[in-house]
C-alpha cells in the first residue's frame, strides 16, 4: 500500500458545512476532496493499492484523521461534492482514540500527525517529505513503493510541522522545481511510480 498524508490546517473537524460550499464554510475542504480524487480515480477504476490520511486541523476540535482506503471504499464518485459528503458522514461520528468506520473503506479517529507518522515509523513504511528543494524523484522512484508521502494543503506547511516530518522522513523529495497544487503532486508521484511498475 502506498500512503498520502495531507495536512488541512483550517479543515473543519465537524459535520456543520455545506457541501455547496466546501472551500468557505468547510475551511478549503475542497482542496482535500480535490487529493483525494486524484489519489484514488483512474479512468474507469480506483486505484485499490492507496490510503489517504486526512489531518484535520481546523475548528472546532482539531486533532482528527480520516483515512480513504482504496481496496475497501464505496459510494465515492469522482467529484468534490461526493468526496466532501463522505468526510461530513465521518465528521458526524465521534472521533474517538481507535478508528471507527463511517462508511465502506473511510475511518475517522482522534490523532495528529506526530502519532500518524510515528505509527508508520514502527510499521517499517518509509516516509518521504515533498518540497521544492527535494531529491528528485526520479532518482529513487523505483525504490518508492509501500512508501508515505507527505504533503501540506494552500498554507504549505508550518515550522512546528516540518520538524515532526524531519524525525521520521528518511527524505525530501521534489517533482519539480515550481510550487504545485498538492492534489497534481499526487497526480505526478503516482505516475512517476505507474511508470516504474509498468
Amino acid at each position: 500500500m502506498k500512503d498520502f498524508v495531507i495536512i488541512g490546517h483550517k479543515a473543519l473537524t465537524s459535520g456543520d458545512f455545506s457541501l455547496n460550499d466546501l472551500p468557505g464554510s468547510a475551511g478549503r475542504m475542497d482542496i482535500l476532496c480535490r487529493c483525494i480524487n486524484s489519489a484514488l480515480f483512474l479512468s474507469h477504476e480506483m486505484r485499490r493499492d492507496i490510503n489517504v490520511h486526512l489531518v484535520l486541523l481546523g475548528e472546532p476540535d482539531p486533532g482528527k484523521v480520516i483515512r480513504f482506503n482504496g481496496q475497501e471504499l464505496k459510494y465515492l464518485n469522482p467529484d468534490e461534492r461526493s468526496s466532501g459528503s463522505l468526510i461530513k458522514k465521518a465528521l458526524q461520528k465521534d472521533a474517538l482514540e481507535y478508528e471507527s468506520r463511517s462508511t465502506p473503506g473511510v475511518w475517522i479517529r482522534r490523532a495528529g500527525l506526530e502519532q500518524l507518522l510515528e505509527e508508520f515509523a514502527e510499521k517499517g513504511k518509509t516516509v518521504y517529505y515533498l518540497r521544492e528543494d527535494g531529491e528528485d524523484i526520479r532518482e529513487i522512484a523505483p525504490s518508492l513503493d509501500n512508501s508515505v508521502f507527505v504533503l501540506g494543503d494552500h498554507m504549505g506547511v508550518t515550522e512546528e510541522e516540518e520538524a515532526i516530518i524531519g524525525k521520521f522522513a528518511s527524505k525530501t523529495l521534489t517533482i519539480g522545481p515550481i510550487s504545485l497544487h498538492s492534489d497534481h503532486c499526487i497526480t505526478i508521484i503516482l505516475n512517476e511510480l505507474d511508470r516504474v511498475e509498468q
